[in-house]
C-alpha cells in the first residue's frame, strides 16, 4: 500500500517537470520583450496617457490657453489651477499661469475634452522621476513655452 502512493508521487512529480521543461523550451527560442533602458525606450500603445501638456499656437508659439478655466471647473480632482490676462496690445486673454497637481491627478481626460480651443493633450512621457514630491505637486506646463508677458 505504501509503495502505491510513493509510486503515484514519483508519476505525478515526473509529468510535472515534464510539463515545466515543455514551457521552458517553449520560451527559450522566443524573442524577448525586454529594452535596454533608457538607450531604448519602449513601444507605447496609441491610447497611453501621460500627464496633460499645453500645446503651443502654430503660429505665434505661445499657449493656446485663453484662460477660459473650464479644465479647471470641469476637472473632478480639482488639481488644475488657471490664471490669465491680456498681453499689451492684444486682443484675448491668455494663460500666465497653469499649473498641474500630479498626484491627484487621475488621468480622467475630462480637462483635453473640455478645453474649447484644443489647448491640452496628453503627453508621451512616462519615465518622471524626482527626489521629492514636491516636483509633482506644482507642475507649471507653460515653462517649456514662449510667453507673451
Amino acid at each position: 500500500m505504501m509503495d502505491c502512493c510513493h509510486i503515484r508521487e514519483v508519476v505525478q512529480g515526473f509529468f510535472s517537470l515534464l510539463v515545466g521543461m515543455r514551457v521552458t523550451m517553449g520560451n527559450m527560442f522566443v524573442k524577448p520583450h525586454t529594452v535596454q533602458w533608457p538607450r531604448e525606450t519602449a513601444p507605447l500603445p496609441p491610447g497611453f496617457r501621460g500627464h496633460i501638456m499645453m500645446l503651443p499656437d502654430e503660429i505665434t508659439r505661445y499657449p493656446k490657453c485663453i484662460a477660459c478655466t473650464a479644465c479647471a471647473r470641469n476637472c473632478p480632482s480639482q488639481c488644475i489651477t488657471v490664471t490669465g490676462r491680456k498681453p499689451a496690445g492684444a486682443k484675448k486673454k491668455l494663460a500666465d499661469c497653469f499649473v498641474l497637481d500630479f498626484t491627484k491627478c487621475s488621468l480622467c481626460g475630462i480637462c483635453v475634452e473640455s478645453c474649447p480651443v484644443g489647448a491640452l493633450d496628453f503627453s508621451r512621457d512616462y519615465a518622471l522621476a524626482a527626489y521629492s514630491k514636491d516636483d509633482f505637486n506644482r507642475m507649471n506646463l507653460l515653462e517649456d513655452l514662449v510667453s507673451p508677458f
